[in-house]
């Protein structure tokens, strides 16, 4: 895959986790999107949300591994079940890529190895072992990796050493709070600078609400490298770590949008109307994330 892909309009698919919801997913636990990986009734669902993003006008699809990180499986005493769901992740999405006849991309999500949206305190190697492990079951069905949510550039600084050692480009996505910064106090230049990279294909903001973005669009645009969004809906402006509202000893799991809350105002329409703004600050890499749905990403697909 060509370093320079995404220097063109590229249009990335929306929230996985959400729309699986939204099409019947019962989660158990805190297993959220993890539970449609496990349990094969859920899998037919899986495909039918990806291909609703790939007919909606998504050049990329994020394998929906989001939540199989093992820390979760091991809270959710599933930890069997570890390899089984982030391969059957990339299975799902190859599959979906095949049925639609498109020549779609699929990123291969290495998600934050704790908590969301907060700084991973625990030792170096029990991190890169997390990402490692996601990546070797990933990779046989990927055209690149995808970071997915990260907080710091700690986090980001081991994951780029996995993804070298696979010889896949990355695309980096780092978490923004209203204060510009990152989770770990750092600015988005500081991360940046701290994790260049030869295979990076761009840096995006990642589960983010549009307003952040559009008050941090300015400082992505400096870096000189490809850069854009996967924006969220949620109705809180910062949302909060998956822990504080769902627990690996629930029958079944809260749904975040309970805790969170969605926009049900922001129509396609709107976020067209973000995304051409965007696009005129030079982002070229335009998606969604929680929240955000199939009706919004076949908006800005208008833009390609």
């Amino acid at each position: 895959m060509d370093i320079g892909h995404f220097k063109k309009t590229r249009i990335l698919d929306g929230g996985m986790g959400q729309e699986l919801f939204a099409k019947g997913l019962k989660a158990k636990g805190s297993l959220w999107s993890a539970t449609a990986l496990i349990e094969k009734k859920y899998h037919q669902l899986v495909i039918d949300a990806h291909l609703d993003f790939i007919r909606s006008g998504a050049d990329v699809i994020v394998t929906s591994n989001f939540a199989s990180r093992r820390v979760k499986m091991i809270q959710n005493k599933v930890e069997e079940h570890f390899n089984y769901a982030n391969e059957k992740a990339g299975e799902l999405a190859a599959k979906a890529k095949e049925i639609s006849k498109k020549n779609v991309l699929i990123a291969g999500s290495l998600p934050a190895q704790n908590d969301t949206y907060v700084l991973d305190p625990r030792d170096k190697s029990i991190i890169e072992k997390g990402f490692y492990d996601q990546a070797k079951l990933l990779k046989p069905f990927i055209n690149f990796f995808y970071l997915d949510v990260l907080s710091g550039s700690k986090e980001c600084e081991i994951a780029l050493n996995v993804t070298d050692k696979f010889n896949l480009p990355v695309l980096i996505g780092l978490h923004i709070k209203k204060n510009g910064r990152l989770p770990s106090g750092e600015s988005i230049t500081e991360v940046v600078n701290k994790c260049k990279n030869k295979n990076c294909l761009g840096i995006i903001a990642a589960c983010v609400s549009p307003e952040i973005i559009e008050n941090t669009i300015d400082e992505m645009k400096d870096l000189k490298i490809p850069f854009g969004y996967k924006a969220n809906l949620w109705k809180v402006e910062e949302p909060v770590p998956i822990h504080k509202f769902t627990s690996p000893a629930d029958k079944i799991g809260t749904n975040p949008v309970e805790t969170m809350g969605t926009r049900d105002n922001y129509t396609g329409l709107k976020f067209l109307d973000f995304s051409k703004k965007m696009m005129h600050k030079g982002a070229t890499i335009l998606g969604g994330c929680c929240e955000t749905k199939p009706l919004h990403i076949k908006e800005i697909a208008k833009l390609k």
